[in-house]
């Protein structure tokens, strides 16, 4: 009687996966595979996911806030994003051939509004993808001469440590929201 219970069990069993694989080869057809993305695609997503986020918060952190600093030593919100959007132009330039910005920093008082600030942050990642698209996926091997080392370094390396770079200051403005008793957008609730 044991057996009997065990092979219909058994079978029973079997019977349910043979009938669940068609289903399932059936739904990975439907779900096609996307082919990875080429080289400049993979920068420009990457580059785009990062200019996204930062401009978001630009576009979200109060006005009355932008000169918030969690302590005195800090750069302020709006010296923050500037910092990350003008060390873009060092990609930028160097991937075009040209001259270097003068400063590290814009200066706050030539961004006098949120607006502006905001302005600019979105312009320097478009400025960014455009050199990223204009140099395609064969530009992404192009060598460069890194201004600090002196060494040569990939298009596409540059880019990633810029990249990196706005990272670093993504990861900084969330605390600023965090300490002013904001929720930064990328962490509230999806609609």
């Amino acid at each position: 009687m044991k057996k009997t219970i065990l092979m219909t069990a058994a079978t029973l069993i079997a019977i349910a996966l043979s009938l669940a694989a068609p289903a399932q080869d059936a739904a990975k057809k439907d779900a096609a595979v996307k082919p990875a993305a080429s080289p400049s695609q993979a920068v420009l997503e990457t580059w785009n996911d990062i200019g996204r986020k930062l401009t978001a918060m630009a576009e979200d952190f109060p006005e009355d806030k932008y000169d918030f600093k969690p302590t005195p030593a800090q750069r302020s919100f709006a010296e923050q994003l500037l910092h990350a959007a003008g060390a873009n132009y060092f990609f930028i330039n160097l991937a075009h051939g040209q001259k270097l910005p003068a400063e590290e920093d814009p200066k706050r008082e030539q961004y006098k509004t949120k607006a502006d600030v905001a302005a600019f942050v979105k312009k320097s990642f478009a400025d960014g993808a455009a050199v990223i698209k204009a140099k395609g996926d064969k530009g992404m091997d192009d060598l460069l001469t890194d201004p600090n080392t002196h060494r040569p370094v990939r298009v596409a390396d540059a880019a990633y440590s810029f990249i990196e770079h706005s990272g670093e200051h993504y990861g900084q403005l969330a605390v600023y929201y965090r300490v002013a008793g904001l929720v930064p957008p990328e962490s509230r609730p999806k609609k």
